[in-house]
């Protein structure tokens, strides 16, 4: 997908909107296999952008002029007896990231799901990737309470290096006070309790992944230990933090109520 520098562009040029035809969804296949890269038994086929669209989901693509240059795909979901959308995929072109699109994407989701009485969206990220963490936790408000490892098996992607693809669930709570201080600007603090823990990422993966993916493997290996052993004494993780050694996830007793 070839387009021009967005260097000159304004934020205020992106538009965000529902996709509903082929062609809109032949273009998010053709993002898709720019950013992942993927073989062809990977790549999410044009039906299941179709099904998405006709079942309670919603396919949203990010628009400069009539490029496409980001989208998001969710199927809806049912979780404790109330309707939910799984936000499965978000893609933004190389040449348009770092301009907020992810987030015009994600705060047109919530404005979507809100509208239709839906007041929560959930999705997966590699715990390892500590820019998406920043992103979903302190840029939006989600929190984490689930870890789930090696979730769609080794991929043909060379995002995921060939490692297991271990996914942290992003919660997000759309009506929660959590959520709203955070989008007005308020970051959730680290917390400082007695009972608040951390699980370090280091800060030289990228390095490890290209000479030494033995050693990423023994980190992931760590992380997932360190997760699955405190959010199943109820934690959640609710912020990230810069530390001496990386970026530290912390994690704090949670209960449900503060997702109210």
């Amino acid at each position: 997908m070839k387009l021009k520098s967005p260097k000159s562009s304004k934020r205020s040029r992106i538009l965000v909107r529902k996709c509903h035809r082929i062609e809109e969804f032949e273009a998010c296949v053709e993002l898709e296999r720019e950013v992942w890269q993927s073989a062809d038994i990977d790549i999410v086929p044009i039906p299941l952008f179709v099904v998405a669209t006709e079942t309670g989901g919603h396919v949203l693509g990010a628009y400069e002029g009539k490029d496409l240059v980001g989208f998001t795909l969710a199927v809806a979901g049912w979780r404790n007896r109330k309707p939910y959308l799984h936000s499965h995929m978000t893609a933004v072109h190389s040449a348009y990231r770092d301009l907020g699109i992810g987030r015009q994407l994600k705060l047109f989701q919530r404005k979507d799901a809100l509208v239709r009485g839906i007041s929560l969206v959930e999705w997966t990220f590699d715990p390892l990737a500590t820019k998406n963490a920043y992103f979903n936790l302190m840029s939006l408000g989600a929190i984490v309470r689930r870890y789930l490892p090696n979730a769609y098996g080794i991929t043909t992607s060379p995002l995921h290096g060939g490692l297991p693809t271990d996914r942290l669930i992003a919660e997000w709570h759309l009506r929660s006070s959590h959520v709203r201080r955070v989008l007005e600007g308020k970051p959730p603090t680290a917390s400082q309790g007695k009972n608040a823990v951390r699980i370090t990422i280091p800060a030289n993966l990228d390095t490890l992944r290209e000479s030494n993916q033995a050693k990423v493997i023994e980190v992931q290996s760590r992380v997932r230990t360190q997760f699955t052993q405190w959010l199943a004494k109820k934690y959640a993780a609710t912020a990230v933090i810069a530390s001496e050694l990386g970026m530290d996830y912390i994690l704090e007793p949670w209960k449900n109520s503060r997702s109210k």
